[in-house]
C-alpha cells in the first residue's frame, strides 16, 4: 500500500506527467467526489493560472478539473499535494499554479534541442538571465546530479510539449536505475497512467526527479537514498520498448535534464 506523500514536496509533476497522465478511478462515498483518474488520453501543455483556484464540485475529478483549466492532471495533483488514489472533495479549493506562484526557470527558455553541459550543476544559460534571473536556481540550490542509468538519450526534452517533459534513455530490461541525487522517495507505484512503474524522489524543497517505465521498483515511499543507489530495474511498463523516462522538476515544473546532468 502506498503512504501519503510528503506534503512539503513541490508539485506533480510528477510525478510527478512526469512528467503526463495518471491511474484507475473508483467511486467512493460522499464527501469524496471520487478517486480521480489522473489520465489517460491526450493532455494539454500546462498553462499555470497564477493566483487562480478552482473549487471542486460534486462529481468532478482531478482529470476533469485539470483538462478544463488547461493543466495536465499530473501537475494539478502535484501542485496540490493530492496523493494516490487522487481523492478530492466537494468544496475543496485547488491551486491552478505551482505552490510558489512562479514558473520554472527554464520552462520557456531552454531550447528544445538536447544540449550537453559541464558536470558542475549550474543555473540556466546566461541568455535566459533577463527573464529568469530572479527565480533561477543557484548552484547551492541544485543537487549534484548524476545520470540515473547507462545508455544514450532517445528522446530529448522539449519545452511546451507534454509528451517530452523529460528524456528517454535507452537500455535493456533489468538494467539498474539509480537515484540521480540524494533524497527521499515520495512516490513509488504505478498509479500514474503513462509512466508505468514509477519512482519519484524529492531532493529538497525545490527539486525532485521522476523515473518511469521500470520493470520493478526497489524502494518504498519514505526511503532515504543516496546518489547512485539502485531504486529500480529498467523495463517497458507503459512503454513500447525498454527505456527509462527521466524528469527533473524545479518547483513542480519540468526542466531539461541535460542542462543539469554532467557531460558524458
Amino acid at each position: 500500500m502506498m503512504r501519503r506523500m510528503d506534503k512539503r514536496w513541490i508539485v506533480v509533476p510528477m510525478l510527478v506527467a512526469l512528467l503526463a497522465g495518471c491511474g484507475h478511478s473508483r467511486v467512493v462515498r460522499q464527501p469524496h467526489t471520487r478517486a480521480a483518474r489522473v489520465g489517460p488520453g491526450p493532455v494539454q501543455v500546462s498553462q499555470p493560472r497564477y493566483g487562480a483556484t478552482a473549487v471542486v464540485q460534486p462529481g468532478q475529478t482531478v482529470y476533469r478539473i485539470a483538462t478544463e483549466n488547461g493543466i495536465t492532471a499530473l501537475d494539478l495533483a502535484l501542485w496540490n499535494d493530492i496523493a494516490p488514489p487522487y481523492t478530492i472533495y466537494p468544496g475543496q479549493r485547488l491551486r491552478l499554479y505551482p505552490r510558489d506562484g512562479r514558473p520554472a526557470p527554464t520552462a520557456r527558455t531552454v531550447p528544445a534541442t538536447p544540449r550537453r553541459t559541464p558536470a558542475t550543476p549550474r543555473t540556466p544559460p546566461a541568455s535566459t538571465a533577463s527573464t529568469a534571473s530572479s527565480e533561477a536556481p543557484t548552484v547551492a540550490d541544485a543537487p549534484t546530479w548524476r545520470w540515473p542509468t547507462d545508455g544514450g538519450v532517445l528522446t530529448g526534452f522539449a519545452a511546451g510539449d507534454p509528451t517530452r517533459q523529460g528524456i528517454d534513455i535507452a537500455g535493456h530490461e533489468g538494467q539498474p536505475v539509480r537515484a540521480a541525487a540524494d533524497g527521499v522517495v515520495v512516490y513509488s507505484g504505478s498509479g500514474l497512467v503513462g509512466y508505468g512503474e514509477l519512482v519519484i524522489i524529492k531532493h529538497n524543497d525545490q527539486w525532485l526527479t521522476a523515473y518511469g517505465h521500470n520493470r520493478a521498483r526497489l524502494v518504498n515511499e519514505g526511503t532515504r537514498v543516496k546518489a547512485g543507489d539502485q531504486i529500480a530495474e529498467m523495463g517497458h511498463s507503459g512503454a513500447s520498448r525498454d527505456i527509462l523516462h527521466f524528469e527533473i522538476r524545479y518547483n513542480g515544473k519540468p526542466v531539461d535534464p541535460q542542462v543539469y546532468l554532467p557531460r558524458r
